[in-house]
């Protein structure tokens, strides 16, 4: 029977190993043997820089701490499910990650608010205390303790392994050193409940020159010496793991042996120890995906920044109403709007459109107009609805690099029909800030910057230099690490 493989943070160049991305939640355990480098430089390579090092925000931290837990769990259970996870020992990668903590001083406008950080690795998807530190090398032995089980491994891939870290020697089953100061770099870690092993081995460049090359549309693809290279390697940890399953045939306990009648005493206290901790663990775990659906509905206004059709609609509803207005889609019969929303100083009728690369057309801008027109002939409407076009032109792009996100033949048709055309990434920013600020006449201002402009119409900028400034802009020196 083939074995079912999988890789992470790494990639070959044969269909019988399939690869996943860092973010991914699958689990271990529908595979036969998993193929595991700790490698986050996809999670970090936009971060700031603090003392020296990548600092992660609040979105990123969370984002790379739950990655990193999944794989820490998802490696211990397979390898006490009886599964071999091999880890290919990459570079040491630390990164600060904020705490969630933050520390206030001063008052009003010289208040000053700091974010609290600790050092993070991506040795925290490892469930074993390697304590890994950085240091490079090609000079390696295998020592006797490994020497059987893992020397035809090592003479086929010694030559293109090199050590990134040296690993905490106090490790039981360490079975790779320097050659000068034997210092450990690979181990063995058999688990004591199964015949699984967590294999810790110096890492590889799965990538080496002559692996790739551009094809006749210029993208890159695999060559043959690629191929061969993967053939070989896989044949070579499939034998790897045979090996090391037939060297640790574990029995499976018998029904009758787990009977409480042969507990030993010491077994019995901690068995009472781990279902304490098991219902601490769940509690915990019940506390936190609370937490994740309430910061999965404080973020839903991000939508106003990449959505389109029916959840941008949603988004913009519930921003309007962020900035006092009234707001909701109308249904009734053959007529649908998007959204009609009013306030004290009047009432308004609004389309949406998200464009994934383009700026909006005027397209919409007519639809607009026969809903004004259909609107106005319901019987409790007495005046025509002002117009609003909300658009989010080229959505798939950062707003920070978006071009204008209206045609310029829509605008000059808004402004001869007395429409406002509103960008969603405007709207998202006075969201932003009135989410967390009470501040009434920023909301009025806003709200009659689309009463009574026409053509683009920009809401005003939220204040800046107030007390509960925004803390995705602080500055490095306004970070504590713990």
């Amino acid at each position: 029977m083939t074995k079912k493989i999988l890789t992470v943070g790494l990639e070959l160049a044969n269909e019988d190993a399939v690869r996943v991305d860092f973010d991914s939640k699958v689990s271990l355990l529908d595979w036969d043997i998993v193929l595991f480098k700790p490698d986050i430089s996809d999670e970090i390579y936009d971060a700031e820089d603090f003392q020296g090092k990548p600092s992660l925000g609040e979105s990123a931290s969370f984002k790379l701490k739950e990655n990193c837990e999944h794989w820490r769990r998802e490696i211990k259970q397979a390898v006490e499910s009886g599964k071999n996870v091999f880890v290919f020992l990459t570079s040491l990668y630390e990164v600060y990650v904020d705490t969630g903590q933050r520390t206030h001083s001063g008052t009003g406008r010289n208040r000053n608010t700091t974010r609290i950080v600790d050092l993070y690795s991506n040795y925290a998807t490892i469930p074993a205390q390697l304590n890994p530190v950085n240091a490079n090398g090609k000079a390696m032995k295998l020592i006797n303790l490994g020497a059987e089980v893992l020397a035809p491994y090592w003479d086929a891939f010694a030559e293109v392994s090199s050590y990134c870290v040296l690993i905490n020697s106090e490790l039981p089953g360490i079975c790779l050193t320097t050659k000068n100061g034997d210092k450990p770099v690979g181990a063995i870690a058999r688990s004591k409940r199964s015949n699984g092993a967590l294999i810790l081995l110096p890492d590889i460049e799965f990538y080496a020159d002559g692996f790739l090359k551009d094809d006749e549309k210029g993208e890159m693809q695999w060559t043959l010496e690629a191929e061969r290279f993967a053939i070989r390697f896989l044949s070579s940890v499939i034998n790897l793991d045979k090996a090391l399953k037939s060297s640790t045939e574990v029995t499976p306990e018998p029904l009758w042996a787990s009977n409480s009648n042969y507990l030993l005493e010491l077994e019995r206290a901690l068995k009472l120890e781990l279902l304490e901790a098991e219902s601490r663990v769940e509690e915990a775990q019940r506390a936190k995906e609370a937490l994740q659906e309430r910061v999965s509905a404080a973020g839903t206004a991000r939508a106003l920044l990449y959505e389109k059709g029916k959840p941008l609609e949603v988004a913009i509803v519930n921003g309007l109403e962020t900035l006092g207005f009234v707001a909701a889609p109308f249904r009734q019969g053959s007529s649908e709007f998007d959204v009609v929303f009013e306030c004290g100083e009047g009432r308004l009728l609004g389309e949406a459109e998200g464009k994934d690369n383009k700026a909006v057309n005027v397209d919409k801008l007519r639809q607009l107009s026969m809903n004004i027109h259909e609107d106005l002939q319901r019987e409790e409407v007495l005046a025509p609805a002002k117009g609003v076009l909300f658009g989010n032109g080229f959505r798939l792009t950062s707003p920070v690099e978006r071009k204008v996100e209206f045609t310029e033949k829509c605008i000059t048709a808004a402004i001869s029909q007395a429409t406002a055309l509103v960008p969603t990434s405007s709207l998202f920013n006075a969201v932003q800030y009135l989410s967390s600020h009470d501040n009434e006449n920023y909301a009025k201002e806003c709200r009659s910057a689309m009463l009574t402009g026409v053509g683009l119409v920009l809401l005003p900028a939220p204040p800046i230099g107030k007390e509960g400034e925004p803390l995705d802009d602080l500055s490095p020196n306004q970070i504590n690490r713990v």
